[in-house]
Protein backbone atom coordinates (compact mmCIF):
# COMPACT_ATOMS: atom_id res chain seq x y z
CA UNK A 1 0.00 0.00 0.00
CA UNK A 2 1.76 3.24 -1.01
CA UNK A 3 1.61 6.63 1.08
CA UNK A 4 -1.95 8.56 1.89
CA UNK A 5 -2.47 11.79 1.09
CA UNK A 6 0.27 14.22 2.42
CA UNK A 7 -1.10 16.64 5.57
CA UNK A 8 0.92 19.15 6.42
CA UNK A 9 2.19 20.62 9.81
CA UNK A 10 4.09 23.98 9.59
CA UNK A 11 6.36 24.19 12.73
CA UNK A 12 8.88 26.80 14.00
CA UNK A 13 11.74 25.81 16.25
CA UNK A 14 14.72 28.51 15.67
CA UNK A 15 16.82 27.62 12.36
CA UNK A 16 14.70 26.19 9.76
CA UNK A 17 18.30 24.00 8.49
CA UNK A 18 18.01 22.20 11.91
CA UNK A 19 14.21 21.10 11.76
CA UNK A 20 14.22 20.10 8.60
CA UNK A 21 17.16 18.20 8.40
CA UNK A 22 15.34 16.07 11.76
CA UNK A 23 12.12 15.99 10.01
CA UNK A 24 14.19 14.69 6.84
CA UNK A 25 15.18 11.55 8.20
CA UNK A 26 11.39 10.95 10.26
CA UNK A 27 9.67 7.83 8.78
CA UNK A 28 6.19 9.06 6.84
CA UNK A 29 7.79 12.15 6.18
CA UNK A 30 7.24 12.91 2.27
CA UNK A 31 9.06 16.90 2.05
CA UNK A 32 10.06 18.93 4.30
CA UNK A 33 10.59 22.65 3.06
CA UNK A 34 11.76 25.51 4.77
CA UNK A 35 10.49 28.69 4.57
CA UNK A 36 8.99 32.08 6.68
CA UNK A 37 5.35 32.21 8.46
CA UNK A 38 3.66 34.51 10.86
CA UNK A 39 4.82 37.75 9.71
CA UNK A 40 3.59 40.82 7.51
CA UNK A 41 5.97 41.35 4.24
CA UNK A 42 4.46 39.62 1.39
CA UNK A 43 7.15 36.68 -0.02
CA UNK A 44 10.33 37.78 2.38
CA UNK A 45 13.37 37.53 1.41
CA UNK A 46 15.77 35.89 3.56
CA UNK A 47 17.27 38.90 4.61
CA UNK A 48 14.56 40.43 5.40
CA UNK A 49 13.40 37.84 7.44
CA UNK A 50 16.43 37.66 9.60
CA UNK A 51 16.49 41.78 10.12
CA UNK A 52 13.32 40.91 12.44
CA UNK A 53 11.37 43.70 10.91
CA UNK A 54 8.47 41.55 9.29
CA UNK A 55 7.10 39.55 12.12
CA UNK A 56 7.93 36.11 10.21
CA UNK A 57 9.14 32.89 11.73
CA UNK A 58 11.73 30.77 9.76
CA UNK A 59 9.52 27.44 9.66
CA UNK A 60 8.99 24.36 7.78
CA UNK A 61 6.22 23.05 6.23
CA UNK A 62 6.63 19.35 6.76
CA UNK A 63 4.55 16.88 4.51
CA UNK A 64 3.62 13.53 6.04
CA UNK A 65 1.49 10.36 6.02
CA UNK A 66 -1.14 10.17 8.81
CA UNK A 67 -0.78 6.40 8.02
CA UNK A 68 2.69 6.16 8.75
CA UNK A 69 3.45 9.24 11.11
CA UNK A 70 1.27 10.97 13.38
CA UNK A 71 1.02 14.42 14.09
CA UNK A 72 1.90 13.44 17.95
CA UNK A 73 4.84 11.75 16.65
CA UNK A 74 6.20 15.04 14.97
CA UNK A 75 5.34 17.62 18.18
CA UNK A 76 7.06 14.14 20.18
CA UNK A 77 10.55 15.11 17.82
CA UNK A 78 9.48 19.19 18.04
CA UNK A 79 9.70 19.55 21.05
CA UNK A 80 13.12 17.23 22.12
CA UNK A 81 15.16 18.59 19.53
CA UNK A 82 14.55 22.22 20.51
CA UNK A 83 14.27 24.49 23.41
CA UNK A 84 10.90 26.17 23.74
CA UNK A 85 11.12 28.04 26.70
CA UNK A 86 13.15 30.70 25.34
CA UNK A 87 11.35 33.65 23.72
CA UNK A 88 12.41 34.58 20.72
CA UNK A 89 15.41 32.61 20.41
CA UNK A 90 17.44 29.51 20.08
CA UNK A 91 21.11 29.24 21.26
CA UNK A 92 22.97 31.68 19.66
CA UNK A 93 19.76 32.70 16.88
CA UNK A 94 18.26 35.50 18.86
CA UNK A 95 14.90 37.46 17.39
CA UNK A 96 11.36 37.25 16.64
CA UNK A 97 12.48 35.03 13.45
CA UNK A 98 13.96 31.72 15.88
CA UNK A 99 10.68 31.99 17.78
CA UNK A 100 8.70 28.72 19.03
CA UNK A 101 5.71 28.53 17.21
CA UNK A 102 3.17 25.64 15.89
CA UNK A 103 1.23 27.07 13.12
CA UNK A 104 -1.94 24.63 12.87
CA UNK A 105 -4.00 24.01 10.14
CA UNK A 106 -7.21 22.10 12.07
CA UNK A 107 -8.39 22.29 15.11
CA UNK A 108 -7.23 18.77 15.62
CA UNK A 109 -4.25 19.82 15.02
CA UNK A 110 -4.47 23.07 17.31
CA UNK A 111 -6.25 21.22 20.31
CA UNK A 112 -3.14 18.04 19.99
CA UNK A 113 -0.59 21.01 20.43
CA UNK A 114 -2.06 22.74 23.40
CA UNK A 115 -2.78 19.13 25.21
CA UNK A 116 1.35 18.35 24.54
CA UNK A 117 2.41 21.41 25.95
CA UNK A 118 -0.31 20.80 28.87
CA UNK A 119 0.78 17.59 29.43
CA UNK A 120 4.61 18.67 29.01
CA UNK A 121 3.87 21.53 31.52
CA UNK A 122 2.24 18.96 34.17
CA UNK A 123 5.24 16.15 33.72
CA UNK A 124 7.79 19.70 34.61
CA UNK A 125 9.19 18.61 31.54
CA UNK A 126 11.40 21.58 30.86
CA UNK A 127 12.81 23.91 34.27
CA UNK A 128 11.13 26.82 32.69
CA UNK A 129 7.63 27.49 31.45
CA UNK A 130 7.01 26.54 27.41
CA UNK A 131 6.51 29.65 25.43
CA UNK A 132 5.92 28.34 22.21
CA UNK A 133 3.09 30.13 20.40
CA UNK A 134 0.67 27.89 19.15
CA UNK A 135 -1.22 29.90 16.24
CA UNK A 136 -3.42 29.26 13.13
CA UNK A 137 -1.61 28.87 10.28
CA UNK A 138 -0.94 32.05 7.75
CA UNK A 139 0.77 32.10 4.23
CA UNK A 140 3.37 30.04 4.00
CA UNK A 141 6.22 31.67 1.84
CA UNK A 142 9.40 29.02 0.69
CA UNK A 143 12.94 30.36 1.33
CA UNK A 144 15.11 30.48 -1.32
CA UNK A 145 16.21 27.28 -2.83
CA UNK A 146 19.61 27.23 -1.74
CA UNK A 147 18.27 27.20 2.15
CA UNK A 148 16.30 23.89 1.01
CA UNK A 149 17.91 20.31 2.09
CA UNK A 150 21.08 22.84 3.45
CA UNK A 151 22.19 20.64 5.90
CA UNK A 152 22.59 17.47 3.78
CA UNK A 153 23.95 19.74 1.09
CA UNK A 154 26.66 21.67 3.72
CA UNK A 155 27.33 19.32 6.47
CA UNK A 156 30.76 20.67 7.16
CA UNK A 157 29.53 24.37 7.17
CA UNK A 158 30.44 25.25 11.00
CA UNK A 159 26.66 26.68 12.23
CA UNK A 160 25.95 22.86 10.54
CA UNK A 161 28.59 20.87 11.64
CA UNK A 162 27.95 22.53 15.67
CA UNK A 163 24.19 23.22 15.82
CA UNK A 164 22.71 21.36 13.23
CA UNK A 165 24.90 17.94 13.46
CA UNK A 166 24.31 17.51 17.76
CA UNK A 167 19.90 18.02 16.76
CA UNK A 168 20.13 15.25 13.83
CA UNK A 169 22.23 13.06 16.61
CA UNK A 170 19.76 13.65 19.38
CA UNK A 171 16.86 12.91 17.14
CA UNK A 172 18.50 9.75 16.02
CA UNK A 173 19.57 8.72 19.30
CA UNK A 174 15.87 9.55 20.86
CA UNK A 175 13.64 8.27 18.08
CA UNK A 176 15.34 5.34 16.52
CA UNK A 177 12.05 3.99 15.89
CA UNK A 178 10.62 6.42 13.99
CA UNK A 179 13.64 6.51 11.63
CA UNK A 180 13.15 6.20 8.14
CA UNK A 181 14.54 2.49 7.07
Amino acid sequence: MGPGKPVYAMLAGGCFWCLEAVYLELRGVLSVTSGYMGGETTNPTYQEVCSGDTGHAEVVQIGYDPIQVSYRDLLNVFFAIHDPTTLNRQGNDVGTQYRSAIFFHTVEQEAEAREMIAQLTAEHAFEDPIVTEVVPAQTFWPAEDYHQNYYAEHPFQPYCAFVVGPKVKKFRKLFESLKKA
